[in-house]
């Protein structure tokens, strides 16, 4: 009988071992990213110190030397490059924001009129899909950048089809309310309001699980969201002066303006974003069998109630993933803003960059800073996700 080496059974066992080639092989590769990022980081560093480039983000201290043709917070060319930034994040996250409420609206509309039992609602639908999908979003951008300056006439000639409303190449500017102190409690009114009736959602929520009793939270809601604003405005005085846009010089002074850049990129996002949300609803809606249709209308539902409280409730658990990685699609494409110069980080950080020539630290922030929205966004709805998941029993 033959002897064999017991070191050499140890070591081939050693080796055979699928756990342990795995951490063998994990090793390697963590050893080899790290070589390589030592590698690209003392070569960045060297390639610097050759060029006279001073690393960090001191600059941001520094003066930015240039103006900001849109800015929601207070800013101008004396001001750091830091606020300077900072104008440039809120400005992405404004079309961001709005681009989502929406394209979440629209898509949902237009999903559900694809499958509709009207001729002409259903094929209206579809070619709004196949129209909107199948041209690249930058075009659309460009199409709807030169329609506000080709289609619209200048300030002095501007469109006014509702009194206080004007609308021109220089964008849309219309009548807001003046200042006073009764705007700013009506806005923590609604947001009182917004509180109580989550409160009272959840509370006849249980209610009807307990005594299968409904509550018309619906109504109440709206009476509260509608009511105690316009309770805390009765109260503050009923102010009613408005800041109306006029024409002086070459262009409107007072109200509120929407540049012509910030409408078309909006314009550009939702509707080529919400053709792809449309698929998905629609995909989701027909995802649900047709016999929860058929146990629905039996029991005397009618169709609006069929959607919302038995198809689209269900439908959600299919729609809401892949509904996530079309927002985050519409966060990112924002960047493209600066093909029609709306003044988004992207934009400010390449001008950021082109002063400074601090281009690592800025390619770094535009990483940082879609990084976050894109963490934050599917950090929500994943949270959203778990909240409307259907607990089987």
């Amino acid at each position: 009988m033959v002897e064999i080496d017991k070191a050499t059974i140890r070591k081939t066992y050693f080796w055979n071992d699928e756990k342990t080639r795995g951490v063998i092989y994990q090793i390697l590769t963590a050893a080899a990213v790290a070589f390589i990022g030592y590698y690209l980081i003392s070569n960045v560093q060297e390639n610097m110190a050759k060029q006279a480039i001073a690393s960090g983000f001191g600059f941001l201290e520094r003066e930015a030397a240039f103006e900001i043709g849109e800015a929601p917070i207070a800013y101008s060319a004396a001001d750091t490059y830091g606020r300077a930034l900072l104008v440039g994040v809120l400005n992405t996250l404004k079309v961001s924001l709005v681009g989502m409420i929406l394209t979440t609206i629209l898509g949902t509309i237009v999903g559900i009129c694809t499958l509709s039992k009207n001729w002409l609602v259903a094929k209206l639908g579809k070619a709004y899909v196949e129209l909107f999908q199948n041209i690249p979003v930058l075009l659309q951008l460009f199409f709807f950048y030169a329609l506000f300056y080709e289609a619209f006439p200048g300030p002095r000639q501007a469109l006014s089809p509702l009194p206080g409303f004007f609308l021109s190449n220089r964008g849309i500017d219309f009548a807001v309310p003046s200042a006073h102190y009764a705007w700013s409690y009506m806005g923590w009114a609604f947001l009182v309001a917004c509180i109580v009736v989550v409160i009272i959602s959840r509370w006849a929520k249980k209610r009807q699980e307990r005594t299968g009793q409904q509550f018309p939270k619906v109504l109440v809601g709206v009476g509260l969201l509608l009511g105690l604003p316009l309770l805390t405005w009765i109260v503050c005085g009923s102010p009613t002066e408005m800041n109306v846009p006029t024409m002086k010089g070459f262009n409107f002074v007072g109200g509120r303006n929407i540049s012509p850049e910030f409408s078309a990129l909006l314009v550009g996002l939702v509707l080529y974003t919400a053709a792809f949300v449309a698929e998905i609803v629609r995909a989701g809606i027909q995802s649900i069998k047709k016999g929860q249709t058929e146990a629905a209308m039996s029991i005397g539902l009618r169709s609006r109630h069929v959607m919302s409280l038995v198809i689209f409730p269900q439908a959600l658990r299919v729609i809401v993933p892949p509904l996530t990685s079309q927002l985050l699609n519409l966060t990112k494409n924002s960047s493209l803003a600066v093909a029609i110069g709306y003044p988004d980080f992207v934009q400010v950080a390449g001008t950021t960059i082109n002063q400074t020539g601090q281009a690592v630290e800025g390619v770094a922030l535009m990483m940082v800073v879609y990084l976050s929205c894109s963490l934050a966004t599917s950090a929500f709805m994943n949270w959203y996700n778990k909240r409307i998941a259907i607990v089987e029993r």
